[in-house]
């Protein structure tokens, strides 16, 4: 857009009606949502607009203003038994956007010393999770992944992968047995794709309650352990709610953040078969196309002014981490070499406590995957691949890739991975029927 015409809304967009708030869903917002971006950053560092019908929100779209809001806790509460449109019934309460806006007492939607308490114990648990089990667990879910369509020649790295793999290595890192980590699947899988949100947020919970009370009686070297023993002493609805925020704070993202870069490896030519670049991937693709686009919502405690609007107590304010990142703000600072000043971690006290895992389970992932299928590629024009609608995260619905097939050579089970597993079953006291996918994982593991 010339910086000297006047702004048009993109094609589709309500906003071309005069009042109307710019809406973040649907299939157009999807597909071009930096047309989106270039538009609302008009109205100055903020603008109006409209997560799902009838949910209003303000929208941080410049890096200064939006690292402002994340580093001031005195002005902005992340509490949300603040937001006034909740509370005065205007949210209706089978909104979409509800399940990941609406309070849980978890250390997301807390504020001051009882934030400072839930993030700490979170924080120094995960700090407890060695970098090789990691790479380990991130590999041993790898292998099995690719060992279920690498002799077809094709996949959806997306559904097939990406999608399934961080619940993996989460499920062994928490030490989830194979019953509750089947349901541990089940539950984040659905909750995020739409199907009975409702029921599917209830497994995930059940499933995390029955994971604090088994490691209650038998605990063992995984976070969840870790998490209970801690100095903070949580209660257990304290444990089930960290654990579920964990489970699913954890997944989303770095679902997003290894499809997205897959996608880029895939419809760039400058990294094409050249693994070394995946780490420059990972990067670009936090700047340009971050896997949580629009997120950390904040309430503010009084009526007040921030960058040039005025904003009520309680109103919901974002931050776009996506307008952000490829504002004129941000450019110089990357081309003069800052690469990792982007905002896709958020800042703050907020700000992501386990980044440099989420990296690392990123870079095996990837890296075990072209090692496997060096001849992988796009299957489909890039231009035919859609995109997830919805305001929060950005992520694909499929990414269709082939490659020379290739019969998959078991290799001998490993001393670590039988420990993994026959850990598991003792903690659960019984043989669990083994139909989930976590539990065909479990399987594969001791053939």
């Amino acid at each position: 857009m010339d910086a000297h015409s006047t702004p048009v809304p993109p094609p589709g967009c309500p906003a071309h009606h005069t009042g109307a708030r710019v809406p973040l869903y649907g299939p157009e917002f999807a597909a071009d949502p930096q047309a989106y971006y270039a538009y609302l950053r008009h109205y100055g560092p903020t603008a109006p607009v409209e997560l799902a019908p009838g949910v209003e929100a303000t929208l941080v779209t410049d890096y200064q203003a939006a690292l402002h809001l994340l580093q001031d806790s005195a002005s902005f509460r992340k509490d949300a038994r603040r937001w006034r449109d909740l509370n005065e019934g205007k949210i209706a309460p089978d909104s979409p956007v509800a399940p990941v806006l609406a309070y849980r007492p978890n250390a997301m939607f807390s504020d001051g010393a009882e934030h400072l308490r839930l993030r700490q114990a979170i924080a120094d648990s995960m700090a407890k999770v060695d970098g090789r089990r990691v790479s380990q667990a991130t590999e041993r879910a790898s292998d099995f992944l690719i060992s279920q369509f690498s002799a077809r020649g094709s996949a959806d790295l997306l559904n097939d992968y990406a999608k399934q793999l961080p619940l993996f290595v989460f499920n062994e890192l928490y030490g989830c047995p194979a019953d509750i980590g089947d349901r541990v699947v089940f539950g984040i899988t659905n909750m995020f794709d739409g199907v009975n949100a409702e029921r599917a947020m209830g497994v995930l919970f059940q499933a995390a309650g029955e994971l604090v009370a088994l490691k209650r009686s038998r605990p063992g070297e995984d976070v969840t352990s870790w998490l209970m023993q801690h100095q903070a002493k949580l209660t257990d609805e304290e444990m089930v709610h960290q654990l579920a925020l964990l489970m699913v704070g954890g997944n989303e993202p770095l679902r997003n953040l290894i499809g997205n870069t897959l996608h880029r490896l895939l419809t760039h030519d400058a990294y094409a078969n050249q693994g070394g670049l995946i780490d420059e991937a990972i990067d670009d693709t936090l700047w340009e196309n971050p896997p949580m686009s629009n997120l950390a919502p904040h309430y503010p405690v009084a009526d007040m002014e921030f960058a040039g609007t005025e904003l009520r107590a309680g109103d919901l304010v974002l931050v776009s981490f996506a307008a952000a990142n490829t504002g004129p703000a941000l450019t110089a600072a990357r081309q003069a070499g800052s690469n990792r000043a982007h905002l896709a971690w958020s800042a703050g006290p907020h700000a992501c406590p386990s980044k440099e895992p989420a990296r690392q389970i990123t870079v095996t992932a990837i890296e075990n995957l072209l090692n496997k299928l060096p001849d992988v590629e796009l299957a489909v024009p890039a231009d035919s691949l859609t995109w997830r609608p919805g305001p929060f995260n950005r992520g694909l619905a499929t990414l269709p890739a082939r490659f020379t097939p290739v019969q998959t050579v078991r290799r001998p089970a490993q001393q670590a991975r039988t420990e993994a597993v026959s850990q598991q079953e003792s903690a659960a006291g019984r043989k669990a029927e083994r139909s989930g996918v976590w539990s065909q994982f479990l399987n594969w593991l001791t053939r």
